[in-house]
């Protein structure tokens, strides 16, 4: 499930679909090598329990939604965009993006130099985009691009075939940056969602890559997601855990592979094209497969699953939704 529905029992972090972050991408922009794309994919259509949609609100205005980068690799961000929601005057939500560096992009705090201010968030099939300066920033609902067998992934890794995804959507956050703003190195990314809990921000979700929540974090899982990427040597047990029982590998295997995973950080280079895992994540690249077949040391190869046909080759690059979303006003 990537991400998705990283709460309790294939629930959302405290019961909150708005802040289940579901999905990271990185890769640099096609046709123009200058330039890199940057998406967090939250709050799920769907839910698994109970089955059946989620709010139609598209993002927590009550919450901080955050891109972290890592510039010098110590797993420490140096540099934070912080978006937040807000309501209009006639009833839709619009978006501010902010930029934080130093310090300030390392803790726990509202606001920042402001890039984007009031921009339209989308639930139609017409993606609104908003262009400030160097920056392209989008905002709202869009096809879930994610490609899994979910029931096959419960049912003991047996799977068949089907795309739990292929007809969901998922609230997206594109940014379209110059790579100068990423220092044109190496960088380490994660994303996190945070909420107001009566003047102190939470930390309701946090991760880059995927599928390790749903098959390595175990009774770990409220640790793990208020945890910071600098601190996940202390889940390095429990990962190589995971490897020994389900992938049969001897405990020196099982704590190498683990320290692949950790920090939970996406590495990303934009001067070399984007692949996951070794650089980035683009929206084909069939990541499910790839853990598989780590996770099982080759018993698991895949899922028979193709990425989803409705991408664009333009920005937000996500396809439309599949339902128009109408928020009461």
């Amino acid at each position: 499930m990537s991400h998705h529905y990283s709460g309790p029992d294939f629930g959302f972090p405290r019961g909150d679909a708005r802040l289940d972050l579901t999905d990271l991408f990185a890769f640099p922009k096609p046709g123009d090598a200058g330039k890199s794309i940057l998406i967090m994919d939250v709050h799920p259509s769907a839910a698994k329990k109970p089955p059946g949609p989620t709010t139609a609100e598209p993002f927590a205005p009550e919450a901080i939604y955050e891109l972290k980068i890592d510039t010098d690799g110590d797993a420490v961000a140096n540099i934070a965009y912080r978006v937040r929601f807000a309501y209009s005057e006639g009833g839709a939500q619009t978006a501010t993006l902010y930029r934080v560096d130093g310090a300030q992009a390392a803790a726990t705090g509202d606001g920042g130099l402001a890039i984007v201010e009031g921009a339209p968030v989308s639930t139609g099939p017409v993606a609104r985009v908003t262009d400030a300066g160097d920056y392209r920033f989008f905002a709202g609902w869009r096809s879930d691009p994610f490609f899994c067998d979910v029931e096959g992934a419960k049912n003991n890794l047996q799977f068949t075939g089907d795309d739990f995804f292929a007809d969901k959507d998922v609230c997206s956050i594109v940014l379209e940056v110059p790579n100068s703003v990423l220092g044109r190195k190496r960088v380490g990314l994660w994303a996190r969602t945070l909420r107001d809990a009566g003047g102190v921000w939470i930390q309701a979700d946090r991760g880059a890559l995927p599928l390790q929540v749903a098959f390595l974090v175990g009774e770990e899982r409220d640790a793990y997601l208020a945890g910071e990427p600098a601190e996940d040597s202390r889940f390095l047990p429990v990962f190589a855990h995971a490897f020994e029982h389900t992938g049969g590998y001897t405990p020196e295997e099982a704590r190498r592979l683990a320290g692949t995973l950790l920090p939970d950080m996406l590495s990303y280079d934009p001067t070399r094209p984007a692949r996951f895992p070794g650089n980035g994540r683009t929206l084909t690249d069939n990541v499910g497969d790839v853990f598989l077949t780590v996770l099982t040391n080759g018993r698991v190869p895949g899922e028979k699953i193709a990425a989803h046909s409705d991408l664009l080759v333009e920005f937000p690059y996500l396809g439309p939704p599949h339902t128009t979303v109408v928020v009461p006003t």
